[in-house]
This record gives structure tokens, sequence and C-alpha cells, in this order.
């Protein structure tokens, strides 16, 4: 017997198995990364990002279409890790267009909703490249379309018809990337997204898999910076939560509650798109917050931290208030934005407001404390190991009281999730620079000029960053071929700014050939920024050994501290 329509219980049921079986590849899909780095992170960034969506859906108890939707779009949207990541969001974002309003979905229903997927992830990239993930989204939607056209309505041939294409498409990617057909791999984001089907067609088939479980997400506590006295919280609880809107309230509404919200405390940030509205806020009185956000809709991730008792709390864990105190004066400010990256909470109270301000991500105690030292507000741990969500970058920008933020991903696969987090901010004007190497991203800070306007700094910013040539030094997780490169396990690679330039079986003969490759004959700098495995003694002489080569450039050496990657390398 043929089964023509699905709703909202089968197709969470669906979510949830696709986000599981996602989980249980995404080592496999890790290994499909082209270049054979130890940080090929497609597989993970994914999961995390779908999992994220997927706690907010098992967290729903007999979900409707509408709620069922609201979950899915605020988890994978504020959850979404590179760009893999954020496509996949907006696939989904785009997909649950498509369903919204039916009570029961059917294959026209669904056909119509891969079509809005696709277009919507076609318009969140800026240059699309073909042989990706997006490929392999378009083949499914063009899939659906034509399985209609013949009047095909049973669910369980349109499914598989439809997997079975994308599959194919998949094993096509080779042919339209050559770095793929070289790698002798497929596109791991176009496998990431088969994966998610599969295991949400094994749902529908009603077939039983001994995945893990999935928990609702666990918050991360909310405190003062240690440096702050209890007396000095005006606010005592930190108040979250997310509102799934009833209908579209319209912009004059939404000012009035965030006006509503701003009039109980401080700290407000809030976010909002048709669906739902995020909002935080610190206050003495959440009752009243909460109160007033019910009228807008039903409540989820309600959260309420007493932070003057946390605060008691954690003076109780370092010794002392005194000690407390004495800590954060080494290095306050880096001390305090590393307690918000940690999870905590920096009251923007504190802070006096200024016209703009500087958010940078980069991996390294050394590397953090260049940026905060050049004047940057705010560094997100993370980068070539761990890229950041966008839930992660809006907990930055709202750290940061400006009225302008500049973002600094220094990582090309971080730079769609920090333009997702803009566009998810109103009350702050966000500009993401696309630096993709953290050379870059000290380039940019320091091209930055008080007295220009923000238009014509944006504007030198994207020129002066133009100039520079970054190289970075990492090993090779396993054997492959790539450019005409034959790469074994354990190779020493130089990476530049359009692949590999390098590669050697000694450390320091693969650092000196990358910054061959990197420094033309107008480059007056060479910086070089030495990781946690590197010895001190050993980037010396390295840099020596560069001076000697180049005698009519400054060389500067530093102490980045980064994990994975032993040199990080520029040339301006």
């Amino acid at each position: 017997m043929s089964l023509e329509s699905i709703d909202a219980e089968m197709i969470a049921k669906m979510f949830l198995a696709g986000a599981q079986n996602l989980e249980s590849k995404k080592e496999l899909i890790n290994e499909l990364n082209v270049f054979p780095v130890p940080d090929g992170d497609t597989g993970t960034n994914m999961t995390m990002t779908v999992l994220s969506a997927a706690k907010e859906v098992a967290a729903l108890d007999d979900p409707d279409m509408d709620m069922l939707i609201k979950a899915i779009v605020s988890g994978s949207l504020r959850g979404a890790r590179g760009n893999s990541g954020v496509i996949l969001s907006q696939l989904l974002r785009g997909f649950t267009k498509g369903i919204q309003g039916c009570s029961e979905v059917t294959a026209p229903v669904i056909a119509d909703a891969f079509a809005k997927a696709v277009e919507t992830a076609y318009k969140a990239v800026m240059k699309p490249k073909e042989g990706t993930i997006l490929t392999v989204a378009r083949g499914g939607a063009d899939k659906a379309i034509e399985l209609i056209e013949n009047g095909e309505m049973d669910l369980e041939v349109f499914f598989r018809e439809i997997i079975a294409h994308m599959d194919a498409v998949l094993q096509q990617t080779p042919e339209m990337l050559p770095v793929l057909k070289q790698a002798g791999v497929v596109d791991s984001g176009g496998q990431g997204l088969l994966e998610v089907l599969k295991g949400a067609y094994d749902a529908f088939l009603g077939k039983e898999t001994a995945y893990a479980p999935i928990s609702r997400p666990k918050e991360p506590a909310q405190a003062a910076a240690s440096g702050q006295k209890e007396a000095d919280i005006r606010f005592g609880y930190c108040t979250e939560f997310i509102i799934m809107l009833d209908k579209p309230v319209g912009r004059e509404k939404e000012n009035d509650l965030k006006s509503y919200l701003e009039s109980l405390g401080d700290s407000l940030v809030f976010v909002a798109d048709d669906t739902l509205i995020k909002a935080h806020i610190h206050t003495n009185d959440p009752g009243l917050a909460i109160q007033k956000a019910l009228s807008f809709g039903a409540l989820s991730n309600i959260k309420i931290d007493n932070m003057r008792l946390e605060h008691q709390e954690k003076l109780f864990r370092e010794g002392t208030g005194t000690q407390a105190a004495e800590k954060a004066q080494d290095f306050p400010k880096a001390q305090e934005s590393q307690q918000e990256a940690e999870g905590q909470e920096a009251d923007e109270g504190q802070a006096e407001k200024k016209e703009v301000g500087f958010i940078a991500v980069c991996a390294g105690e050394g590397l953090s404390k260049i940026f905060y030292e050049l004047g940057v507000d705010f560094v997100i741990k993370g980068g070539q190991t761990m890229n950041p969500s966008t839930e992660d970058i809006l907990n930055a920008i709202r750290s940061v009281n400006a009225d302008t933020v500049f973002i600094l991903p220094n990582n090309k696969n971080i730079v769609l999730a920090a333009e997702q987090a803009a566009g998810l901010t109103q009350e702050k004007r966000v500009i993401v620079i696309p630096t993709s190497a953290v050379p870059q991203g000290i380039t940019a800070v320091i091209a930055y000029v008080p007295e220009l306007s923000v238009e014509e700094n944006e504007k030198a910013i994207r020129e002066e960053i133009g100039r520079v040539r970054t190289g970075q030094v990492t090993y090779a997780v396993r054997d492959t071929s790539i450019g005409g490169r034959e790469i074994r396990q354990g190779d020493y690679m130089g990476i530049g700014d359009d692949g590999i330039v390098a590669v050697h079986r000694d450390l320091e003969q693969a650092a000196l050939a990358t910054v061959s490759a990197i420094a033309d004959r107008d480059a007056e700098l060479i910086s070089i920024y030495y990781g946690e495995e590197v010895a001190g003694g050993d980037a010396e002489r390295l840099a020596e050994r560069i001076r000697s080569r180049y005698p009519d450039m400054d060389i500067e050496l530093q102490d980045g501290g980064q994990p994975v990657y032993y040199y990080l390398i520029s040339a301006e």
C-alpha cells in the first residue's frame, strides 16, 4: 500500500534519524577532505549544525508543523559551523519554507520545498561552485520535479528515486572539480547531505537503527567577569528565551517588544526573523520579560541564571575575591573576552560605548594576545581546528559595545557563518571583512584609521588585505596526489592562498619553500608566527635563515601558539 502524505510527527522522526546518520558517518566525511590536512572538518561542521537543530526538535512534545519548522530553522541557523554547515542550514531553511502551513506533506509539496531549499542555499553563497553540496542538492530538486511531472505520488518511490539520483550526481562531482578527481574523492559536503537523506529515508521505511539518543543541548552558564564586584551587578538575572512566533509581527511590534525589554535592564541582544525571536537581557524582573514574551507566542530554551550567586561561586572556586581581582589585573581585556568565549557573559554596560569595534577569530594564546594588543575588542577561540558557530559569533557581537562591528574570520571556512551572524543582527551594523588567514586579520586591524569613516575604512582594509600573501605549514594525514605533487602521510606541507606550494620531509625545509613561494620581489615584510609544537630556538633559526635569504626585507618572528599549524607566514 502506497503512502502519499506524511505529517509533522513523521517529518520530525525522519529529521532526527537523518541527523543521527550524519553523526555516525562524520569521520568518514571528514576523510573526504581534499587536502590531507589534520583539520578536515566538513563532517564535524555539518554534524554540529544539524544536531543543533535536532536537539531543538527532540525537546518538542507532540509538535505541529509550525513548531517543528521553527525548531529546525532556529537550531540550524544558530548552530551553523563552517561553509558546509551554513549551506546545510540554508537548505533546511528553504525546505521548511516549502512545507510551511501544511498539516500533511505530499510529493508535490516536497518537490516545491526542494526547489526552495536549493534557491535559498545558492543565494547564500556569493560565488556558487559546481561539484559541491549545492550541485548535489540541485540534482535532488530537479529529480523531484521530474517525478511529479511523471505523476509519481508514492512517497516511498519518490524518496528512493531522489536519493538514488543525488548519489549519482555525487559520483560525478570529481568530473566537475578537478581537485576532487586528483584526490580521488567525491565532494564531502554532498556526501554529508546524502547521509542526512538516507537516514531520513530509513526512518520513513520504519527501519530501526541503534544510534545514540539526541538530548537537549546544555547551555553554558552565564557569569560576570571575575574582576567585577558583586555590588557592581545592577541587574542580577541573565535571562534568555526564544519566542516561536504565532505569526509574523512586523518591525513596529518587534521594536515595541525590544523597547520594553530594554526598560527592564541592560545587555539586551535581540535577534528576530519571521518565525522566531531570540532575546537575552540582564534584569531584576525576569518574570516580566517572560510574561511579555508570551503575548507573542510559545517560548522555548528559557534560561534564567542568578549572576550574583554565580559570581560568589566563581570567587570561591578561585580562592578569594582578592585573589580573583589580582588575576584579572594581569591581562584584564583579554581575560574578560576569553571568559565570554568560554560561555561566560561579558556585560556591555561595563565598557564605554564607541563607534567601531573589532572581533577576530584565531586559535592560539599568542595570536589572541597580538589581536588584543592591537585593539581588538573580542577574540573568538577557533579557526583551523574548530570553526565557531553562528551563535558563537552572535555572542561575540553582543559583547562588543559599539555601533559598528568589524568581524575578521581569518579563515575561508568561517566567512559564511560570520555573514549569517551579521544578517541576524539588527541592533548594530556588522561588517564582515573576508580575511582568509590570521596575518590578513592582523593587517586589517593595523589598517584601520579612526579619523576615516566606516565606509572609507572598509574600502581601505579590503585593499590592504588583498596585498597580503599567506602560507601555512602543517603535516599530511594520508597519502594523496594533488596538483602533480605526490604527498605521503607525515610529509610537511606549505599551503598558500591558492593551494599547496611546498611538500618536504623536513619541517624547516618545508617552511623555507613556503616563504619562497609567497615572497615576491615587491614584498617588504615577512611575518612568521610559530605554533605550540615549535620550540622557540627552532623558530629563531628559521627566521635567521630567512633573513639571510632576504636581506632587504624586514623579518618579524612572533609566538602564535596555534595548534596544528607549525608556522603561519605572510609576505606583504
